[in-house]
């Protein structure tokens, strides 16, 4: 069977070339191929939509940006997913004053920053950039990064810029665009084509007529075989075999070792993982670049079961929290997963990933650093409590819909995160929320609603019913907007403006008490100013009751729950009962706030029943 499995492919080497070859628009040119194609020279299906390639008429690779953005290729990196790019004008400055990325499939592979242009007295001043955009007389034009503002005492202007007058600004670009001298590089994440290069073939664009799903197909040989290459090829497919047969023998002698190095197993694959992983961002740095970036560990911010968080500050003074993870704690998945899952997106409301470590037995990661903590804090705290308007608690709850929404759709695969609670949110400066901790995570296609759990994950309070017992339904992204329902429900319940006193009455699950009060439209007791807080205060309750539903097809998409959170409280109806009491009296006892932070300890596989439907 192998034999004529063998005479087959062998015999499949024999087809032509297709018009979706690799090609070039010059000798020197970088080779054009899928995901790429040659606009007016391939048909569509040779590459993905906006990877559309033109020849100059000097033959030079030509690629569209948006807004009416041309830059030169010279070389693509198919391995890295990265092209480096040069400005047909010689001066990306002047050309990227209109230029967005969000609509385009490139992203800068620099770290990113926005610029102010100033137009100033010709004195050669060293803290700017100095750019090619010719000036005034006399006068030549500077960038100037944000960030220099906030780094100088918060002052709109340094006193060396007071004689200079402002143009315009250039948003999201990386410093190396005002020098000449640096390499300035594009990446994309989109999927290629694998091994069809290896197995000597081309990649082209495939539909499903059916889901209308965009895949890529291996097809054709780049070479027509020659005269004699059909022995050299059986010769060639008989050493994979052996070579798969030994390879069998080794994996089955690595499986009798291996409940012996389970420590050496545990680092190799995460080595073997961000060995695939050194191209993309986030950087990687080495144990003594930990200890630098924090000064010897002085500045303790955190500390929890995954865990310490110190403060840590960067060579060029952009602040980062670094958080060393317990060497005796998972078996490196949840390093896997921040590593893999957040490092590779970008969004308002998640945190940003900088960089990692894995040096040896020792493992950490450094992330964006966010000086107002959790959302936890300003929920627990009496006094941080009281900094958090209705109105202020209404974007973060607006913010944090958004940023599960983009995990939820907005990503090539789809993200769940199956640990949302006030710990895991955390707020910049200006309060806005970003969500953090991914150790949890599970991936999985768009097209996929249902996921297969063997372990309960979570933190008990915020843990959908699905999760512990398949009676309720299968675990799905629902889960996760089970769990941010009841993050809502407690916001609002932090709020509360009511004593506890237990006089021969039942205490009521708080969530509850809140659906009895709005079904028969009394007051929720909380803490309110005027009756624009308190709509948003039935707002945010509303929609928490609706998050929380017993069985997720109830539940509401994420998408779903952010038009109701921006929208206004009058069009919300209330939801069915998503609780069964078993005494209709206690809807009017006193209200028992259950905690809902303590952690969940993961449950072993092989204790685990999982029901069959």
């Amino acid at each position: 069977m192998v034999i004529f499995l063998i005479l087959f492919l062998v015999l499949k080497l024999s087809a032509g070339q297709d018009e979706c070859t690799p090609t070039t628009c010059s000798d020197h040119g970088p080779t054009i191929r899928f995901p790429f194609r040659l606009n007016n020279r391939q048909p569509q299906h040779c590459g993905y939509p906006g990877f559309d390639l033109s020849c100059s008429q000097n033959n030079d690779t030509v690629l569209d940006l948006p807004f009416s953005v041309k830059v030169f290729i010279n070389h693509i990196n198919y391995t890295s997913q990265s092209i480096h790019i040069a400005d047909p004008d010689g001066c990306f400055p002047s050309q990227l004053r209109h230029l967005n990325l969000s609509s385009s499939p490139f992203q800068f592979s620099n770290f990113v920053n926005d610029f102010s242009l100033f137009s100033c007295p010709a004195k050669g001043q060293q803290f700017q950039y100095k750019t090619c955009i010719p000036g005034e007389p006399g006068r030549e034009v500077i960038a100037v990064h944000n960030d220099f503002f906030i780094f100088n005492l918060g002052l709109i202007y340094y006193y060396p810029l007071l004689s200079c007058r402002k143009l315009y600004n250039i948003s999201s670009v990386p410093s190396e665009v005002f020098d000449r001298t640096s390499d300035l590089q594009l990446k994309w994440s989109k999927q290629i084509c694998g091994n069809c290069e290896a197995e000597g073939k081309y990649c082209r664009l495939k539909i499903s007529n059916s889901t209308g799903h965009e895949n890529f197909e291996c097809f054709g040989f780049l070479k027509p075989p020659k005269e004699g290459e059909l022995k050299r090829r059986l010769v060639i497919a008989g050493a994979v075999v052996g070579s798969f047969l030994l390879l069998v023998v080794v994996i089955a002698l690595y499986c009798v070792h291996r409940a012996k190095k389970i420590k050496r197993e545990d680092q190799l694959k995460i080595d073997s993982f961000l060995e695939d992983y050194r191209a993309l961002k986030p950087s990687r740095y080495s144990y003594a670049d930990i200890k630098k970036i924090t000064n010897q560990f002085i500045d303790k911010v955190g500390q929890g079961g995954y865990g310490t968080v110190y403060k840590g500050q960067l060579s060029n003074d952009v602040y980062v929290a670094v958080k060393i993870l317990n060497s005796s704690k998972g078996k490196g998945e949840d390093f896997i997963n921040e590593v893999g899952i957040i490092g590779r997106i970008h969004h308002i409301n998640v945190v940003r990933l900088v960089g990692y470590c894995a040096d040896g037995f020792r493992r950490a990661l450094i992330y964006e650093f966010l000086p107002n903590d959790s959302l936890q804090k300003f929920m627990s705290s009496d006094h941080e409590k009281g900094l958090l308007g209705w109105k202020k608690l209404q974007d973060i709850a607006i913010g944090i819909a958004k940023g599960i929404e983009y995990l939820h759709q907005g990503c090539d695969q789809r993200i769940l995160h199956f640990d949302i609670k006030p710990h895991n949110v955390l707020l910049d400066h200006n309060l806005n929320p970003k969500i953090s901790d991914f150790g949890q995570a599970k991936l999985c296609s768009k097209e996929q609603s249902i996921v297969s759990m063997t372990t309960a994950r979570g933190t008990i309070g915020y843990i959908a019913p699905e999760v512990f017992s398949r009676n309720f339904g299968n675990v799905s992204y629902k889960s996760d907007i089970y769990s941010f329902g009841m993050l809502l429900l407690e916001m609002v319940g932090e709020k509360k403006d009511f004593n506890v006193t237990v006089q021969n009455t039942n205490q009521v699950y708080f969530p509850e008490w809140i659906y009895n009060r709005l079904h028969r439209g009394e007051e929720l007791g909380i803490q309110l100013r005027d009756d624009a807080d308190a709509k948003i205060a039935k707002k945010l309750a509303i929609v928490g009751l609706w998050c929380i539903q017993w069985y997720p097809i109830d539940r509401p998409s994420m998408n779903v729950v952010v038009k109701m959170l921006e929208g206004d409280e009058d069009t919300l109806i209330m939801p069915a009962n998503p609780f069964s009491s078993t005494n209709p009296t206690a809807t009017s006892a006193v209200v028992d706030v259950r905690p809902v932070n303590s952690e969940l300890e993961i449950i072993v596989e092989s204790e685990i029943i999982i029901e069959s439907e």
